[in-house]
């Protein structure tokens, strides 16, 4: 059990004794329980005895031997009796935004609501809002927050559908040579509705065999036929298609089953579509389809049918960013607010991870949520910055690793950003995001991120919509004014590659490069092993045909610095 993991049981027993109407010291002493334990990270909770657990703030003897517990089991008797309490469709009430325990149990209690559709109809029937304490905007709020997550049903994020694919792959590994991630999962599309796997054999029985002895996977018997099997991992509700092909048809089959219909249906010279050329004329790579076709060779990634063989007349597969070409990573957070790991961990570990520059961006100080930074605090930091940044230029005189004053300004209400001006200028770059008042009308949430961009201290404009990816939508802007908007101010637009948020929308990348504007590939790194989430924001980026000569973080630390000296008009 990771502390995170911990932290979210206790939070979950502190919902679950809100909802029931339990007593509000117990309640309270789970959150204040979790609200400390989430900032701890001096140590792995689950190694640590009752007693030394009992010494941490917020933690009384009572939870320290429930900490133990979850450690243990992953769960403790209260939690368990609460669980068998609660129908699980009112659990699943805890997902909706904009209601919290106690709204969930006045549904639950006074109009006999146990499950989403029930919700649903006593909503579209006006019973909720003559509820007290609801009324029609809370009522609104609840269709809209149901209908997203009914558009959301059966879906993966990227990182959990490749995990999800990755067991399944290695237990086929063990009986097939070939087997292959294909589909959404290939073209790194950000949610995933079916996972396709290919497998080269010449017995679709023994397959289909091999398939059955695997426990975790269901078969849906209905929907799958002597060639391709069809169901789900247990418990994961999404698709799993398994599909046989014949070996000498891997690379056709491959592709086939990799591309969106869009893309498969764009016509060659002939007049043909690159389907049929693939589907008819074995060949030995991916390339000769695209060769025999007459036409440029995509990406599996681009492969969507969303203008990427326009996007092919100027540019080339080569040009687009890879890890690689990343020399730096410029939205970071670290112990001095809600990161996991101090300053010089992080510092470390980017150094260790070949990269020239870190560029850290802590929470501000109007972000209590997350720790934010009082002023007293940012100075303090930028002189911890300066003593690592003198060591690690004494290490390595040469070719001198260097930590960049970032700082992750909120965007007030008014669109202002967090902190005086003479605080603002004691920073190398600024990224300005949004994380309260998500609720905002398109022409609200407009202005408020133009007045950010506008202002001349900001330098990348953060998660531009704040969605995460199956569970809060991004609030709404105008995309082409916004992004206007940072061409005319010299504004970065970032790609936040935490597989959560995925944002700026990879549809959005090409109106970015074609009105000149760059882009920054940040992990919104809390841990050292967000750093890796960069590899999600790459196949992000490439999947917009973002390319090396426009990605912010491919500028080497000696133009990173005369750009930002340069913004600042230092």
């Amino acid at each position: 059990m990771s502390n995170p993991e911990i932290v979210e049981i206790l939070e979950l027993t502190a919902k679950l004794l809100e909802l029931h109407n339990a007593d509000p010291f117990k309640i309270k002493g789970y959150s204040i329980a979790a609200f400390y334990l989430d900032k701890y990270k001096d140590g792995e909770l689950q190694n640590m005895t009752e007693q030394e657990l009992t010494k941490l703030q917020g933690i009384g003897k009572s939870t320290a031997g429930k900490i133990v517990q979850i450690a243990q089991t992953g769960t403790f008797p209260e939690l368990e009796e609460l669980l068998h309490n609660t129908p699980l469709g009112v659990m699943e009430m805890f997902n909706i935004k904009g209601i919290g325990p106690k709204k969930i149990a006045v549904l639950w209690k006074e109009l006999g609501i146990d499950n989403l559709h029930e919700l649903e109809l006593a909503c579209l029937n006006g019973a909720v809002a003559k509820l007290k304490g609801f009324g029609g905007s809370i009522q609104q709020k609840i269709i809209d927050s149901l209908a997203f997550l009914k558009d959301q049903a059966g879906k993966l994020r990227m990182d959990k559908a490749e995990a999800v694919a990755d067991l399944i792959i290695n237990e086929l590994k063990k009986s097939f040579e070939q087997v292959e991630a294909a589909g959404g999962i290939r073209r790194k599309s950000e949610t995933i509705d079916t996972i396709r796997i290919v497998v080269a054999t010449d017995s679709p029985a023994l397959l289909q065999n091999s398939i059955g002895e695997i426990e975790f996977l269901v078969q849906d018997e209905k929907q799958s036929s002597p060639f391709i099997w069809r169901g789900n991992v247990q418990e994961v509700a999404v698709a799993i298609e398994i599909v046989a092909v014949k070996p000498e048809r891997l690379v056709n089959e491959l592709f086939l089953e990799t591309a969106d219909v869009e893309h498969l249906g764009y016509s060659t010279a002939s007049g043909a579509t690159i389907w049929r050329q693939a589907y008819y004329e074995e060949a030995e790579n991916e390339e000769a389809i695209y060769q025999k076709a007459g036409l440029p060779y995509i990406v599996p990634e681009m492969r969507e049918g969303a203008g990427e063989f326009a996007w092919a007349e100027t540019h080339t597969a080569d040009q687009l960013v890879t890890w690689d070409d990343l020399k730096g990573i410029l939205h970071n957070h670290s112990t001095y607010s809600d990161g996991q790991h101090t300053l010089e961990q992080m510092a470390v570990y980017c150094r260790d991870l070949g990269f020239e520059y870190l560029g850290i961006a802590d929470h501000s100080q109007t972000a209590v949520y997350a720790q934010g930074l009082t002023i007293e605090e940012v100075g303090r930091q930028h002189e911890e910055i300066a003593k690592l940044n003198a060591r690690f230029a004494s290490e390595n005189p040469q070719k001198p690793f260097k930590i960049l004053k970032g700082i992750e300004s909120d965007i007030l209400g008014d669109g202002s950003l967090d902190y005086p001006t003479e605080v603002l200028a004691s920073f190398d770059y600024i990224v300005a995001s949004v994380h309260s008042n998500l609720t905002m009308t398109q022409e609200k949430a407009t202005a408020r991120l133009l007045k950010a961009i506008e202002n001349p201290y900001t330098t990348i404009l953060g998660h531009p919509t704040g969605r995460l990816l199956l569970s809060r939508e991004g609030y709404p802007i105008d995309h082409k004014v916004i992004i206007d908007a940072c061409a005319e101010h010299k504004v970065v637009v970032e790609i936040n590659a935490s597989p959560w948020r995925l944002d700026l929308d990879w549809r959005w990348i090409s109106y970015c490069m074609e009105k000149g504007v760059l882009l920054s590939i940040n992990p919104d790194a809390h841990a050292m092993e967000g750093y890796l989430d960069m590899h999600y924001g790459v196949a992000n980026a490439r999947k917009g045909g973002l390319t090396k000569d426009m990605t912010f973080n491919a500028f080497s630390l000696e133009r990173m610095e005369e750009y930002l000296k340069a913004r600042l008009g230092r």
